[in-house]
């Protein structure tokens, strides 16, 4: 790959990062705070949060394998994602390379940071294939976007093919792993030492039940994770949402047992769902959620949102034609989701 100097933009490489109060009070015990301008009544909400969340990623850090110093918390992932086009590229000039269809937050920061998005077409079967992706790539190419399992397709992608982009492609690779916890592969975290452009992204808002509270995981070398804490707002992440997660690492065990739950509900779900008339197809899935081709996915759309059932319709989405993408509920919803269904008549 090329060294991080040649892929981060040359202002962000010189850049003086802003210094915060808390960032320059560091290793005594202290009582008086009187550096950061804060009021001093109604603690603890008056005092500006850790800009480092280093509680946070001492729990997190043993969980996910790796070092605290690889990990970057950002306000949801779609934090982390802005930051790799803020980080890398450069407005006007640079380029990233995607699969498609896939998560449309890539296509969307992309657009705000007026950088060139390329697609690259899956397989019929939702494959992607390496020698394609690197294909639509040039000089200007400064990150590949992959995410497994994908969405809104479900599947996880070939490590074959993820191996041979990680291998091949000079610039930063991210596998954006937000339903990893569902899946019954290893995260490509565990492989960070192996591939030094690899920049994985997880999140507390799937498995761990924790959409609300707006937090993001990255992991890459200590070196890259330097330079998105060098661009990040001084205090990303406030105090609640790390409290918050402090509190749900405490609880690792509860974490999984809500994933083996939502698990078989899934096996459950699509098999029932491929018994309905309505449906026509039920495509593999790994993560919380799977996709379904209907006889009429508009029409059974706006006739589950008139029952207060809501879905996801993906039939404007490449590949996706007919398809409804539908979430793993509780087991009442599920069957409420179904029994609309067999309601319906088309």
């Amino acid at each position: 790959m090329k060294t991080l100097q040649e892929l981060v933009r040359p202002c962000i490489w010189r850049l003086k990062p802003y210094s915060s109060a808390r960032d320059e009070y560091k290793g005594v015990e202290a009582s008086v705070f009187l550096d950061a301008n804060e009021n001093p009544y109604n603690s603890p909400y008056n005092r500006y949060p850790d800009p480092l969340q280093q509680e946070v990623k001492a729990l997190l850090a043993p969980i996910k394998g790796v070092e605290p110093e690889q990990l970057f918390l950002g306000n949801g992932s779609d934090e982390a994602i802005d930051l790799t086009f803020r980080v890398f590229c450069q407005p006007g000039v640079d380029n990233v390379v995607a699969i498609e269809p896939t998560y449309g937050m890539y296509a969307v920061c992309a657009d705000v940071n007026d950088v060139e998005y390329r697609k690259v077409l899956l397989d019929v079967d939702y494959e992607m294939c390496a020698d394609r992706l690197l294909k639509a790539c040039d000089e200007r190419t400064k990150v590949i976007f992959l995410c497994s399992p994908n969405n809104p397709t479900g599947n996880l992608l070939a490590v074959a093919e993820v191996e041979k982009l990680l291998r091949s492609f000079s610039g930063i690779a991210v596998l954006d792993e937000a339903y990893v916890d569902f899946a019954e592969a290893p995260s490509w975290s565990e492989r960070l030492s192996e591939f030094p452009n690899l920049l994985v992204y997880q999140t507390f808002s799937k498995a761990w039940g924790c959409a609300a509270i707006r937090l993001g995981i990255a992991m890459a070398s200590p070196e890259m994770i330097a330079f998105f804490n060098k661009v990040k707002y001084p205090y990303n992440v406030n105090l609640l949402t790390q409290e918050k997660a402090k509190e749900l690492l405490g609880n690792y065990a509860q974490i999984k047992d809500w994933v083996q739950v939502l698990k078989g509900a899934r096996q459950e779900l699509m098999q029932r769902f491929a018994a309905l008339e309505v449906c026509l197809e039920v495509f593999p899935t790994e993560a919380n959620f799977f996709l379904a081709r209907m006889t009429n996915a508009p029409l059974l759309y706006q006739e589950l949102v008139s029952r207060g059932i809501i879905v996801r319709n993906r039939s404007q989405v490449v590949l996706c034609e007919q398809c409804l993408r539908i979430t793993v509920g509780t087991k009442e919803e599920n069957e409420m989701l179904l029994n609309a269904l067999n309601e319906i008549k088309i």
